[in-house]
């Protein structure tokens, strides 16, 4: 059986960090999903001019004080993404492509989806359209499938896909190099729509159409109404409350992911209550 944690946080922006320092300090045990990098937009912000304290600092400046205070915490971050959180009643159970987890309470951290889904996502989600190639892989042995990815660290993905697959193709949506197996198909075009009838049958670009058995779409972070199903959304927003509850009971969410302004101040105090919230409801539960 698993280790059950008190809680899981998904995120390793602002937010999620925030929330993590908080849960160590209140001596929960937690687990922290997210990426050793911290976050990618964190990264690419030239100047930050409104976080208290730092007066015009730079992502990558900032990035480097998170990790130090990381360090001294003692707060490790486990590099696997979760794809899929149920709702068991006591627990969650969080699913990603190798492993599986349980914790009592979870925190939303993967900041804001951008972009709306394209035209027929959600009406072939399950059908040809998903958003983890390696989990699904197994139906697609010998069959074409097609990946857009929006971060280069999916290329391997992509590779292991290609393992499996008749024929790849890669639909980057990042500008820097595309380095994939010579026997993937790389497609430099804007993807508008997906089609089918009961199933995927292509995926229409902007100059271009692959004929295709099925498409995954490869965002930085899963849209939270697919990531845990149940979840009560206000726009392309996860609703809370000013505690950072959500509908379900014991899961919180903090951060971009729950609506403007996307500042990382906000975040950072939003990830403080999420945590301070989460620790109530487990306190209140014993």
């Amino acid at each position: 059986m698993s280790e059950r944690y008190d809680i899981a946080i998904i995120g390793s922006g602002v937010a999620g960090l925030s929330a993590a320092l908080n849960a160590k300090i209140r001596k929960k045990s937690f687990i922290l999903f997210g990426n050793e990098e911290l976050s990618t937009k964190l990264v690419k912000a030239s100047q930050i001019n409104n976080y208290l304290g730092f007066p015009g600092i730079s992502g990558k400046d900032m990035q480097e004080h998170f990790k130090e205070h990381l360090k001294d915490m003692d707060v490790s971050i486990t590099e696997d993404k979760i794809t899929t959180i149920y709702n068991m009643g006591e627990y969650y159970s969080l699913m990603s492509k190798d492993n599986f987890y349980e914790a009592k309470t979870i925190i939303l951290a993967t900041g804001v989806n951008f972009g709306k889904p394209f035209k027929g996502e959600e009406e072939f989600l399950g059908s040809g359209v998903g958003y983890c190639a390696t989990c699904d892989a197994p139906l697609y042995r010998d069959k074409i499938v097609t990946i857009i990815a929006y971060n280069k660290h999916e290329e391997a993905e992509a590779n292991f896909m290609a393992t499996v697959a008749k024929k790849l193709y890669y639909v980057p949506m990042y500008k820097e190099e595309v380095e994939v197996d010579e026997s993937i198909e790389i497609v430099r075009d804007t993807p508008v729509e997906i089609v089918g009838d009961t199933i995927v049958k292509k995926l229409v670009c902007k100059n271009t159409e692959i004929e295709t058995d099925g498409v995954f779409i490869l965002r930085d972070s899963t849209p939270p109404a697919q990531l845990v199903p149940g979840l009560k959304l206000d726009g392309n927003h996860v609703e809370v409350d000013r505690l950072m509850k959500t509908n379900l009971p014991g899961c919180f969410a903090c951060g971009d992911i729950v609506g403007v302004p996307y500042q990382y101040i906000k975040a950072a105090g939003e990830g403080n209550i999420a945590a301070l919230s989460a620790v109530s409801y487990l306190d209140s539960k014993k």
